[in-house]
Order: C-alpha cells, then sequence, then structure tokens
C-alpha cells in the first residue's frame, strides 16, 4: 500500500495551494480518503474529508470556507486545494485511507509552510 502526497512547499500568506495524494495497493474507491495536518507538538488535526460512494464531505472548522477536496477514483487520486492561506496553516500535510476505524493506511506527509 502507498500514499504518494506532493504539492506542498512555501506558500505566501493569502495565497493558495493544491496538494495531491496517489493510492496504490488497495480499493481506493472503497476507502474515505482525508486530508490532516499536524504541527510539532499539537494533535494530528482534520483538514477534509471525502467519503467514497455518495462522495460526502467534511471540512476541518480551522478550514472550512477555504478549502475544496475532491476525487477521481479512476486516478486513484484526492486532492484537495486551499486558499486565503494564512501563517497558522503551516504544517505537515498527510493524505489518509480508511476503510474502518481499525483500517487505515498513512502517507508520508508533505510540509506546506506558510510565510512570506
Amino acid at each position: 500500500v502507498q500514499l504518494v502526497e506532493s504539492g506542498g512547499g512555501l506558500v505566501q500568506p493569502g495565497g493558495s495551494l493544491r496538494l495531491s495524494c496517489v493510492g496504490s495497493g488497495f480499493p481506493f474507491s472503497n476507502y474515505i480518503m482525508s486530508w490532516y495536518r499536524q504541527v510539532p507538538g499539537k494533535e494530528r488535526e482534520l483538514v477534509a474529508s471525502i467519503h467514497s460512494g455518495d462522495g460526502g464531505i467534511v471540512y476541518g472548522m480551522s478550514v472550512k470556507g477555504r478549502c475544496t477536496i475532491s476525487r477521481d477514483d479512476a486516478k486513484n487520486t484526492v486532492i484537495v486545494e486551499m486558499n486565503r492561506l494564512k501563517p497558522e496553516d503551516t504544517a505537515v500535510y498527510y493524505c489518509n485511507a480508511a476503510l474502518s476505524a481499525y483500517l487505515d493506511y498513512w502517507g508520508q506527509g508533505t510540509q506546506v509552510t506558510v510565510s512570506s
């Protein structure tokens, strides 16, 4: 199983970013796909989730209104786009694939730094 994230880097405040995650080795379309983020010393925080099947979406409170998540099951890809970035959006962003509370996979993470 692999989840490979891309798209992180340095972004100026007020800017935007697009993170991609490509999954392999598992039935991607059956899994809830999510993005989380983590800052050292703090708990991992949900950014956004998109369900399989009906494509239901949940956004974390700190990014709601600034974030869009989408998935392309034909390409085993989940994408999150964020705008109006703030320094407090600086974190390592992780892709997650979950079938249940007991079966999930994590990517290696990609650093996003929001700074001028």
